[in-house]
């Protein structure tokens, strides 16, 4: 499947009528990974990449180069329609339009741009979102609208404003990102099914959720005009659990073969890794004998 066809599966996603959550991943063996349970759309998070790439926390020290490697590196092994989180496109309406050429041509299929003031200033209120104004958002989405070359590429805004203008300010930025020429709009801080709804009905564009509490489920979130919704980013702490038992279970003299329950089977990992294609290229390529 091409980056093209992979966009169009996410663009019918926000055409449809169902809600999906998609795999959040963060590399290509775990974007293998969703794929092998059935997942067809992904998510990766500035959080997530600033995670594995850097082991830092989400305050916008991953740099655009290091984002857009790791994006073409899930790609170039995974068939996933992903969806990425730009942030604040690096930058201002300029920098968008690199972010936007740099994030397509490593294969997303979405991209969202938020409204959030990144970084964070110096004296700014620690947890405190700030907004940029409402007209330098709609010159970063006017940007990103532009640089997009392939039309399926989804572009997505992004807004904070729930948290900090309520309804009322979400509904107006909302109304405003779709006159950009958006293609749907990406709502954090979300609490109640009537927000979604609000967003969907002003803006008539599909909604994507990041997140709700848990007593709001897909189905209802579905009726009121959201397409997709965010479960969260639990298989890296997953992960590192996971990681720590099997280090410290060595480090403290527990034998590797006590582990086999904990461990994916060796045809596992070779079905992950495509041994079998590698295996027939270097017969192929190579002259690699098989074991007589």
């Amino acid at each position: 499947m091409n980056h093209t066809e992979q966009r169009k599966r996410l663009r019918a996603v926000f055409a449809g009528t169902k809600c999906l959550s998609p795999a959040s991943v963060y590399d290509p063996l775990s974007a293998r990974v969703a794929e092998s349970v059935g997942y067809e759309l992904g998510m990766l998070a500035g959080s997530v990449a600033s995670n594995t790439t850097l082991a830092a926390p989400d305050l916008i020290v991953l740099t655009l180069t290091e984002f857009a490697d790791q994006v073409r590196r899930i790609m170039r092994a995974s068939n996933l329609s992903l969806i990425v989180d730009a942030d604040h496109g690096y930058g201002n309406a300029l920098n968008v339009m690199r972010t936007v050429i740099e994030l397509e041509h490593a294969g997303v299929s979405g991209m969202s741009i938020e409204d959030t003031a990144l970084p964070t200033r110096f004296g700014q209120t620690e947890g405190a979102d700030e907004l940029i104004s409402l007209e330098e958002m709609v010159g970063k989405l006017k940007a990103a609208v532009s640089a997009r070359r392939d039309p399926s590429t989804v572009i997505l805004g992004r807004t904070a404003a729930l948290k900090v203008e309520g309804t009322e300010g979400t509904v107006k930025r909302a109304k405003a990102f779709a006159a950009c020429g958006v293609d749907a709009i990406f709502v954090v801080g979300v609490e109640s099914v009537d927000q979604v709804r609000a967003v969907h009905d002003a803006a008539k564009l599909p909604v994507m959720v990041g997140g709700a509490p848990a007593s709001l489920k897909r189905e209802d979130f579905a009726a009121a005009g959201a397409r997709v919704m965010l479960q969260g980013h639990q298989p890296i702490p997953a992960a590192v659990k996971a990681l720590k038992e099997v280090y410290a279970h060595l480090f403290n003299g527990g034998a590797a073969a006590d582990l086999k329950d904990k461990l994916a089977s060796a045809g596992e990992m070779e079905k992950l890794v495509s041994g079998e294609s590698y295996k027939k290229w270097q017969k192929d390529f190579l002259g690699i004998k098989g074991k007589g």
